[in-house]
């Protein structure tokens, strides 16, 4: 029994640490030099199956930063546009699919996801119910989410939007708003500088 119990936990840890093995870096590296994005590890999640079956795109210049994690169901997909920066500790959870614009920007701590955890079986542990979800995220280029934003599923956020920092955004919002809460609310549209003259 003691035998068994030491090799689950030997197969778990492997899978749960296997990104930080030098092949799958060196790997994951390989990607980003072909697509012109940087990673810094070190990042968890299916980062490197997913770039393999081509089910996470990241953009040119864009830049993970250490711990982010980027998790994704079997036929899940991720997009992340160009000129993008997930600050330390992002993460980035698909059931079905996740888009963000170019050059959009997120704060330490941000979460994404297009799904949530069930726990409406009393006769189940929360752990084994699955994820229920409202549909896609979809989240315009040029925007800005301060530290530790969350992105609900079923949610559109427009172009140039700003999010304040601890909102949980669980309602679309408009381009060009700056919203912020718990849930997240309008606060005001933007005042865009005028184009130089001449």
């Amino acid at each position: 029994m003691a035998t068994k119990g030491w090799r689950v936990w030997w197969r778990k840890r492997r899978w749960y640490e296997r990104n930080h093995r030098l092949l799958r870096r060196w790997r994951i590296d390989r990607h980003a030099a072909r697509g012109g994005f940087f990673v810094r590890h070190p990042v968890e999640g299916e980062v490197l199956e997913a770039l393999d079956e081509g089910r996470l795109v990241i953009g040119e210049g864009t830049l993970l930063e250490p711990g982010c994690w980027i998790t994704l169901a079997p036929e899940a997909r991720v997009e992340i546009g160009a000129g993008c920066f997930l600050n330390r500790n992002v993460m980035i959870a698909a059931q079905g699919s996740v888009r963000i614009g170019d050059h959009t920007m997120f704060a330490n701590g941000c979460f994404v996801g297009d799904a949530e955890h069930r726990f409406d079986d009393p006769e189940q542990p929360i752990t084994w119910q699955g994820f229920t979800s409202k549909g896609p995220v979809e989240i315009g280029a040029n925007c800005w989410f301060g530290v530790s934003c969350a992105v609900t599923s079923g949610v559109s956020v427009g172009e140039r939007c700003v999010i304040g920092a601890n909102s949980v955004v669980t309602r679309d919002v408009e381009p060009g708003t700056i919203a912020a809460g718990a849930p997240a609310k309008p606060i005001r549209r933007i005042d865009f500088a005028a184009p130089p003259e001449g």
